[in-house]
């Protein structure tokens, strides 16, 4: 275990959001970094959660940064809010940890890239997914020709209802000039990130459809999205915040992709169960058994996206002791971004949308 002295200090930037307290067992469990304090303008949820956590609590990231020494800030304000935060720990010297999407639009996460690269620190966002190990099986899988030549794919994701924002103190989860958009923007960028990774290609072509089932707010509930990708594959997204508060875990998550030689499908358990990837190939070295059903035994992990979310985290603070890059850095973020602005032109103006590559 590292000396004290030569801990990765993390301060939290923002409350007002649903992840901040499930990050804190991941930190916890990765012994190279600490959490030392929290800035929150709101004195309730800043009062609350230092005490719970015996962190240092400020009123703005300003009184951290100047009261601090601090080596990573993990940010989780609103999304419009995302690239001031950003650049002012940027400008402090502190590597960058920014929830998903990064911010409410490309400019924005341009905007958070700019600020790493010219203050010299590391930049993240919470892409987590592909640290789950049934994605690195997946991905072998693609990369050894197991399905052929990738044809067709689909990614759902339903997770939740609009009251968990209200519930959650995120209110602005539902303002589309703070969030950026609705679940597409919110959950559907996990699976375009996914996609753009398991198939080492990116999105040429979108187009998009929003439903909007409530009338309180100005986000969908609902989105669809057809993505080309550059090589030819192509992606049906059903990404949508109408999951029954009866379904397992309160969301519907589903991964396949289908080749000229087999198919991959994938619905995850989410957190601390038996996950199962169902393959089937025409390959020889499938000849045996040309159906499987591939069995993992997850590392049980307390906090947001259990053992993945630890592997996120992990990751990052290896990334900032090696000098290398993080499995999911903020381009990443920004390409997600540009294939769900592309994905929301189209909703409106009933066209496809192309992507400059």
């Amino acid at each position: 275990m590292p000396d004290r002295a030569q801990l990765l200090k993390v301060g939290i930037v923002g409350l007002g959001h649903l992840h901040p307290r499930a990050y804190m067992p991941l930190f916890d469990a990765v012994h190279a970094m600490r959490v030392t304090a929290v800035a929150e303008a709101d004195a309730g949820l800043r009062d609350t959660f230092s005490r719970d956590f015996q962190l240092a609590g400020y009123a703005s990231c300003d009184a951290m940064l100047a009261s601090e020494k601090l080596d990573i800030a993990a940010i989780f304000v609103p999304h419009a809010d995302c690239p001031e935060a950003a650049e002012a720990c940027a400008r402090a010297g502190l590597h960058l940890m920014v929830e998903k999407p990064m911010a409410a639009d490309v400019a924005g996460a341009e905007r958070i890239v700019a600020a790493a690269e010219r203050h010299n620190v590391q930049l993240t966002t919470g892409y987590c997914w592909r640290l789950h190990p049934v994605t690195a099986e997946f991905k072998r899988l693609i990369d050894v020709g197991l399905i052929g030549t990738p044809v067709g794919a689909e990614g759902r994701c339903a997770a939740g209802r609009l009251h968990r924002y209200i519930e959650g103190h995120a209110p602005w989860m539902l303002q589309r000039a703070r969030s950026g958009g609705g679940p597409m923007y919110n959950l559907g960028v996990h699976w375009i990130d996914l996609f753009r990774y398991l198939l080492a290609d990116e999105v040429a072509e979108v187009t998009g459809q929003n439903v909007t089932i409530n009338t309180e707010y100005d986000i969908e509930d609902n989105a669809f999205a057809h993505l080309r990708f550059s090589a030819g594959t192509i992606a049906a997204l059903d990404i949508s915040y109408t999951v029954p508060d009866s379904f397992p875990h309160g969301r519907d998550l589903y991964l396949s992709l289908r080749g000229t030689r087999g198919a991959i499908s994938w619905a995850p358990a989410f957190e601390g169960e038996c996950d199962v990837l169902h393959v089937c190939s025409d390959h020889p070295d499938f000849a045996a058994a040309p159906r499987r059903q591939l069995r993992f035994e997850l590392e049980k992990v307390p906090g947001y996206c259990g053992g993945m979310g630890h592997a996120y985290v992990r990751d990052f603070a290896e990334a900032i002791r090696s000098g290398r890059a993080p499995t999911v850095t903020g381009r990443d973020g920004v390409e997600a971004l540009k294939v769900v602005e592309a994905i929301y032109q189209s909703a409106q103006t009933k066209q496809s949308v192309t992507l400059a590559q």
